[in-house]
Order: C-alpha cells, then structure tokens, then sequence
C-alpha cells in the first residue's frame, strides 16, 4: 500500500515537473523564435555614426548632410529624419520614398525642383535611414500617414490649409501618398505618383509569399534571418537563389525591395566617387547590418503596408479636380504590369480626361535613372521653369 502511495507521489513529482520544463521550453522557445520587437529601434544615427572613423564615415553611401536643412524630429515612435530646403515661398513639395532604401533615392528630383524655386521636404519612414524604427505596431498605411502629419508639423513654415502641398510618392511612398491625398484631399494641391504600389496584383506578388510572411507559421527569427540574408545579397544574384521551400517565397517579396536599387557591375559600390544610383545596392546592406528596425520594417511592410488591393483608396483620388493627379511609369519596371495598372488603375482614377497619365523610359528605379526626364514632366503638371529662364 505504501509503495503504490509512494509510486502514485512519484508518477505525480514526474509529471508536474515534466509538465514545468516543457511549459519553461515553450516559453523560451517561443521568446527566442517569436521575439518581440522593441517599440523603438534606433537608427545608425544614434548606434552606428558615432563609433564610425573619419575614413569610414567619409565611405558613407547616405551622410547625413546629403540634403541641408537637416533636423531629427523626436515624436512618441522614434525619430523622424527631415529634410527641408529651398526658397520659403516657393510651391511646398513633400517626397515619400520606397520601401527598401531611404529618402536619398530622391536625391535628384528634390535638388532639381528646389532649383526651380521650390520648398521641398524629404524624410525617412520609420526603419530606413536615419528615422528610428517602429517594433510593436504594423507598418501600415495609418502609421506611415501620421508620420507624414509628424513630419509637416515639424517645420517652422505651414504646411498645412487649403491647397497648401504638392507630394510626390514613388512606389511604397505613392501607396501611401494615395492614402494621404484621399485623406486630406483639400490639403493636397497636386499629387504625383511614380511607379506607385497599390495595385499590384496579388498573383504577381505571390498569395503563399503573403501567407508565409503573415501566417505566423515560420518563426519570426528565422523568417528575419532569411530576409536579412536575401536583402544583403547583390540584386543580380536573385536568378541564383533556389527557388525552393520558404527561400523561394521569401525571394518572391525580396523583388519588390529589388527593383527600387540599380544593378551595379562595380565591385566598388560603396566608393563616394561614383554616383548615388551605383551605390544604392551597398547601401541596403549596409542599413540590414546597422540599422535594427530595417529588416522588421520591410518584413511589416510586407503584411501590412499599401502594396497590393488598394481599389478602394484610388478611388478617392477620382473625387481630385481633374489634372490635379498624376502617375508616372516606368516603361521596363519589374514589379508594376503596365497592362495591369492601365486596366485597373485608369478606371479607379476617372480615367484619362481625369488623370494625366504617361509611361517614360527606365525600370522601377527611373527615380534616379532619369531624374532630368521626370522633371520636365514636373515642370509641365506645375508650370515650373528651368533653372536661369
């Protein structure tokens, strides 16, 4: 009697403890495999710059005085980068960048209309460049419209009232500019949209690629692993990944980061004599090794942010005054389907007696390919005027 007492007590010892390691391993595991993110996850600003040497700093792809008019905006999500600069009284501009890079892909077009007598304002989004990231919310279009309200608050100057900005989106920045602009329609005096997302569709992009990034079936730490991996390698080398298993799914998003940055045959990339759009490349890999909330911000982005099913927000943008709206494309983009974009989007947008309209030469990354030829269509919308005439 004592020993099946004794037996019985020992079975229970057994199993209490087995049932406490197990539920101590699935809680670790769960910690190690499914982190969670910090809510602020410094930029190299504050983490990286200051240990750099004068050599290495002077390699900087991105230096933080590339534009004048530097300020970093601490808001209740980390701190913003801007940019502002330009004549007070010029036409105000306010660029949103991509999804990959920072502002410094509209490094050209800014410095071209600030010439033409503009205001023009640039920022980084949240996990790109010098702008902090953002670990426990969605990088959705919400986040990204109140980081702009952030941004346009931060200026000495209004920004705000009735017609009182044009803004120029490209790609993930014209999703979220649509956004915007359907938001605030009477702030927005004119909207320009290049390579935009939005209306992407979702076959091109892949279901089971959003599936693998949004199911919670692959563990975050390894689907960050994964996407770090990809990020850091040349663009060229995408048609050498094994398309098999989660690597191809992850390669799958890991285009739409692609075709924002030039190809380079350079082994040199990172040297400051070349030009800016022959040393994007090193600089995503730069930013995936020393800025903590890229890779969770792409990765976010990728569930959440305005790339694909955005009908319902182009539809606002058919309410704009016609001429007020305009999209620009890229004749060999990778990522948009001209066909697709001009069956879908035209229609949403009211058409062409609505919106102008126009593909120009170059693939997704035209932004700093042809600069000049985006510019002249700028001058056209605005009635702009070449420096000196």
């Amino acid at each position: 009697m004592l020993d099946s007492a004794t037996t019985v007590t020992s079975a229970a010892a057994i199993a209490t403890t087995a049932a406490m390691v197990t539920a101590s391993i699935l809680i670790l595991s769960r910690e190690v495999l499914w982190p969670r993110w910090a809510k602020v996850l410094r930029s190299p600003l504050k983490t990286t710059l200051p240990r750099l040497s004068e050599e290495e700093a002077r390699h900087l792809v991105y230096k933080p005085d590339v534009f004048p008019g530097a300020r970093d905006v601490d808001t209740p999500y980390g701190s913003i980068r801007v940019y502002e600069f330009g004549p007070e009284d010029g036409q105000k501009v306010l660029f949103v960048h991509g999804i990959t890079t920072s502002c410094i892909t509209l490094l050209y077009i800014a410095n071209n209309l600030a010439k033409r007598g503009c205001r023009v304002m640039l920022f980084d989004l949240f996990g790109r460049g010098y702008s902090d990231g953002v670990g426990d919310i969605p990088h959705d279009a919400r986040l990204y419209v109140t980081q702009m309200l952030l941004v346009l608050a931060s200026s000495p100057l209004s920004w705000t009232g009735d017609d009182s900005i044009n803004i120029i989106g490209y790609s993930l920045g014209g999703g979220i500019a649509a956004h915007f602009a359907g938001t605030f329609p009477n702030m927005v005096r004119s909207l320009l949209l290049l390579a935009p997302s939005g209306l992407i569709r979702a076959e091109r992009f892949g279901h089971i690629t959003k599936f693998i990034f949004s199911s919670g079936v692959i563990p975050e730490r390894i689907l960050h692993g994964l996407t770090s991996r990809r990020l850091q390698q040349p663009i060229a080398s995408s048609v050498k990944v094994p398309k098999q298993a989660v690597i191809g799914k992850v390669e799958a998003a890991a285009k739409v980061a692609s075709a924002e940055v030039p190809g380079t045959a350079f082994g040199n990339e990172d040297s400051p004599d070349l030009p800016i759009e022959q040393r994007v490349t090193h600089y995503v890999r730069w930013m995936v090794t020393h800025h903590r909330g890229f890779v969770p911000a792409f990765m976010s982005c990728v569930r959440h942010a305005p790339l694909t099913h955005q009908q319902e927000s182009w539809k606002l943008l058919a309410q704009r005054k016609p001429g007020t709206t305009a999209v620009l494309l890229a004749e060999k983009d990778e990522i948009i389907n001209l066909e697709d974009y001009e069956a879908d989007g035209l229609p949403l947008l009211g058409g062409r007696e609505n919106v102008y309209w126009k593909v120009l030469s170059g693939t997704h990354d035209f932004v700093m390919t042809h600069p000049d030829t985006i510019t002249k269509e700028i001058e056209h919308l605005w009635g702009l005027k070449p420096p000196g005439v």
